[in-house]
């Protein structure tokens, strides 16, 4: 059947129109690497390639291949263009034209180079200059449009780690030998580097791929084999696989090994196989671990199926767990999915949906360039998140979307967000994206949602979509469906969000006179000092969702009204003064809401009956949330915020205690005073000793990961508090690697444990960690000496610790230190009072011999300036810092503009100490109650 199709397809030109694609499963730092890559001229589209490929991973690491493509042209050329890795050593090309009516159509699939038996006159090529790209001069006349073209190209080349094509091998478990592999892993843009093609996305076409290969391993790709023969050899064998439904040629898939498979099957009669086959593959030993992974496949293939309104047009789904696969992401190609062992036998299934999901939204229809990369990608992983929570396979997923929800909010409300760090940048964008289709999601509902994406699926399958397409379609069943006024388009709404690298804040003002209220969106930073230029020019579409005390309703999730990019509005018909109001529940769009002092004082009231869990944890954790952050960030009066933790002395899901720890940290960083940071510390452990108690130090059979990281966490911070169980517990392990008769060759204290002794236990286990560093071998883990470093610099509070590592430091220049590690320390100095204030004396005491030390790295003399000068929150630091400057005004050098940045930033922030502080101080103190 697909040949019909396609050699229909062939000669009314169809094919060629398939320029229009978007992007998938491509990982995004690599998106962005390619998003600037200059694209084929577009003279000529291809319609089909034949590609033969020959390996042996047995004997060696290179392969051969050749491929033939048929291709259209588009506009008058003489010369065109293709892709081709440099490494990639072409051995011959030719080009001919021929007129498809006098062309036998069966030929096109015959997976054999002979298969073409037009001649093929010389041509020259030559590789383009600073591009992956070959050009070749047809030496004839201009070719008209329309014309079609056979591009004959034999090639080899070598097969290297993960990308293109490569080969790995592993121990096989009973007869020890050692056992090689061959795989593809061709996103984004390495398609290239197996046989010449043309690499880009929005070209989708068929491929017929023949492989030869030795005889005793089996090769799979994208379709079945159609045929199978023994080369005259008698060693090898030449599989040839069926044709594929167009496709774009990353999504080209090979596997050539020895390991064995099993086929679908489920117990569960709840379970409907689908109609695609499943093979799962592996090493024969490991199949044990993977018996669980047809069950989570079958389950959700079906609902994917149902969820998109489209049956896969692929008969096999083939799922590997490689051996010793080193790649950062799954290999995820249509109808073949490879994974590490350990992703693939883990007990979650939010990779495997993942990558299921791209089998409709990257490959049936697949993103048209890779600027689309982060809406594809947010996309992909909302649908993600939906399906892994609507099957119930949420055993590693249930803080989703709150960590993405916390992060983003605080990159967004910085000064400067991401900085010049494209990979931060691309990551929050793609989050924010994917929490605007969860907003949608809830807005326009569930059923008005799923239409709309199987609008999208049908209208685009086999073909290309951008970000347009996906808004078009749900406006288009949003206004069927009457879920959205006629006049409000998904394109103006999503176009608010994704196109700003910030959010806004909403405050809600109530009269209680008249039971209205004034609602004001503006840009939320948290981040001072407040002078974001133009900020007032900032507006969002804001789904206006509110739930009243008097008729508790979460469930109904569309907006009373849209601030469709407007300032300000009023909203009517609110309860009385007795009862308190939440917009934005269940943070259905991605922004903070405050109110005023009567409605957070109704909601701490409530929060503490025994009725609190009339409202869900999420809503629960997003009101502690936002009044932490909108408190942090100068925008409500920080008792509120303090109050609004008394309801946790009786709270014990963790959803609701994740803002809390956030909150421990970044407060009580901001405390200069020392009394006042032992009040806070006290309170922390008063208020998390109940919790830890209650949870208990073991964990339980069958309890949730959500509750045994709480447990974990709160122990954490209760040993940072100085709670004595724990102390005492962790002074304990830590003296079992003390007393090893090889400290240096690991450590097998739990990190947990090291901060805490570090930060209350005496000199003489402090000293013994920094021992270790300094011995620390060349063949462990670079990683667990950065750990170790960041806890002997970043823990301590007694100056005495601190004071010893900066005379090795900046005074000895302990050779045992590199500047890397130099910064390292600075950095984690800055994070704590008691490291700043440390090193600020420090520098003050040996300024000329530190000043003379750094001389040659000014860089690192700047970063010294910076730690020391920077983080001080108080008029006492002001001061010292003020004092400093003017001591030594004329001796900074290329540092001076640091301190005058530094004494406008405690400026700034002593206006939020002055007013926040004294108030704690006193909240503290009334609350000092066991």
């Amino acid at each position: 059947m697909w040949k019909i199709i396609l050699y229909i397809l062939l000669l009314i030109g169809s094919v060629s129109n398939a320029r229009n694609v978007e992007k998938r499963s491509i990982d995004l730092i690599a998106a962005q690497a390619v998003f600037q890559e200059q694209k084929l001229p577009g003279d000529i589209v291809p319609n089909y390639y034949n590609l033969t490929l020959a390996v042996d991973p047995q004997k060696s690491s290179s392969f051969w291949g050749n491929v033939i493509i048929n291709a259209t042209v588009e506009h008058k050329i003489r010369t065109f263009q293709l892709h081709a890795h440099p490494d990639l050593i072409i051995e011959s090309l030719n080009v001919a034209e021929f007129l498809p009516p006098h062309y036998d159509p069966s030929d096109m699939y015959k997976p054999s180079p002979s298969c073409c038996k037009i001649p093929m006159p010389e041509v020259t090529w030559k590789r383009v200059k600073m591009q992956p790209k070959v050009e070749i001069d047809l030496h004839s006349d201009d070719l008209e449009p329309g014309a079609n073209l056979l591009i004959n190209i034999t090639f080899r080349g070598e097969m290297y780690a993960t990308e293109g094509i490569f080969r790995r091998s592993y121990v096989h478990p009973l007869t020890m030998e050692t056992k090689w592999y061959v795989a593809t892993y061709l996103r984004p843009n390495y398609a290239r580097n197996v046989f010449p093609c043309f690499d880009e996305p929005a070209y989708k076409v068929p491929i017929a791929l023949s492989v030869i290969k030795p005889s005793q391993m089996k090769a799979v790709s994208n379709m079945p084999i159609g045929s199978s023969r023994r080369q005259r050899d008698a060693d090898s064998t030449i599989d040839c696989f069926l044709p594929t439904p167009p496709m774009s040629t990353y999504n080209l898939a090979l596997v050539v090994s020895e390991l064995t498979h099993f086929c679908s099957e489920t117990n569960d009669s709840a379970v409907s196989l689908p109609k695609t086959k499943i093979h799962v593959w592996a090493r024969p030993d490991f199949m044990e671990a993977l018996v669980n992974v047809s069950r989570k496949v079958a389950t959700t293939f079906d609902y994917l199926e149902k969820f998109w309104g489209v049956f896969s047009p692929l008969n096999e789904l083939n799922i590997f767990a490689l051996p010793n696969f080193n790649a950062t992401k799954p290999g995820d190609s249509w109808g073949v999915l490879m994974f590490k062992e350990s992703e693939l036998s883990s007990k979650g299934s939010w990779h495997l949906t993942q990558e299921l999901v791209y089998q409709w939204l990257g490959a049936l229809a697949t993103p048209v360039w890779w600027n689309q990369a982060h809406i594809n990608h947010a996309l992909v992983r909302y649908i993600t998140a939906y399906t892994t929570i609507q099957i119930g396979e949420n055993e590693t997923f249930s803080n989703w979307p709150t960590t993405m929800l916390y992060s983003i909010y605080y990159e967004f409300s910085k000064r400067h967000p991401h900085g010049k760090n494209t990979a931060i940048k691309q990551d929050s964008s793609s989050a924010k994206t994917e929490l605007v289709f969860r907003m949608l999601n809830y807005t326009l509902g569930e059923t008005t949602f799923r239409h709309g994406m199987q609008r999208l699926i049908a209208d685009r399958q086999f073909k290309t979509f951008d970000g347009d397409d996906i808004w078009t379609s749900l406006t288009e069943q949003a206004h069927f469906d009457k879920t959205l006024p006629e006049a409000v388009t998904v394109n103006e709404i999503a176009g608010s969000w994704i196109n700003k690298d910030r959010l806004p804040v909403v405050t809600v003002t109530r009269n209680y006179k008249n039971n209205s209220a004034r609602l004001h969106q503006r840009l939320y930073l948290r981040e001072r000092p407040h002078d974001v230029p133009d900020q007032d020019r900032f507006l969002w579409s804001i789904p206006i969702v509110l739930v009243r005390q008097d008729r508790m309703n979460f469930h109904n999730t569309t907006p009373m009204v849209w601030m469709m990019k407007e300032r300000e509005i009023e909203i009517a018909n609110l309860p009385d003064e007795k009862h308190f109001i939440i917009v934005n529940p269940e943070e259905i769009g991605p922004f903070p809401v405050n109110y005023d002092a009567e409605n957070w004082k109704l909601l701490v009231e409530f929060l503490q009956t025994d009725e609190r869990t009339k409202i869900p944890v999420y809503t629960r954790a997003k009101l502690l949330h936002d009044a932490w952050n909108l408190a942090y960030a100068g925008d409500l009066n920080i008792t509120i915020a303090l109050n609004m933790t008394l309801f946790l002395r009786n709270e014990r899901d963790y959803l609701a205690w994740d803002p809390v720890f956030t909150m421990i940290d970044h407060i009580g960083k901001h405390i200069d005073d020392l009394l006042v940071c032992r009040q806070f510390e006290y309170y922390v452990k008063m208020l998390l000793t109940p919790l830890y108690e209650d949870l208990g130090e073991v964990p339980q059979p069958g309890e949730s990961e959500g509750t045994t990281h709480l447990r974990n966490t709160a122990k954490i911070f209760l040993c940072q508090a100085g709670y004595e169980p724990c102390i005492d517990e962790a002074n304990k392990e830590f003296h079992k690697w003390m007393e090893s008769e090889n400290p240096d060759e690991g450590n097998p204290v739990a990190n947990q444990y090291i901060c805490p002794v570090f930060k209350w236990r005496m000199f003489t286990e402090w000293l013994f960690g920094l021992e270790r560093f300094i011995n620390f071998p060349k063949t462990r883990k670079r990683s667990e000496r950065t750990y170790l470093l960041k806890t002997l610099a970043g823990c301590p509070r007694y100056s005495g610790k601190i004071e010893y590592l900066l005379n090795l430091t900046l005074l000895q220049r302990d050779g045992n230190f590199s500047d890397s590690d130099l910064y390292l320390i600075l950095s984690m100095l800055a994070g704590s009072s008691s490291g700043y204030n440390t090193l600020f004396d420090y520098l003050v005491s040996n300024w000329d011999e530190i000043k003379k030390n750094f001389a040659d790295k000014p860089m690192l003399w700047n970063s010294i300036v910076a730690s020391a000068t920077g983080s001080f929150k108080s008029h006492t630091g002001l001061e010292l810092v003020s004092q400093l400057y003017r001591k030594r005004q004329s001796e900074f050098g290329n540092a001076d503009f640091i301190v005058e940045k530094s004494l406008r930033n405690i400026k700034v922030e002593i206006e939020w100490t002055d007013k926040n502080i004294p108030a704690m101080e006193r909240w503290l103190l009334a609350n000092d109650k066991e």
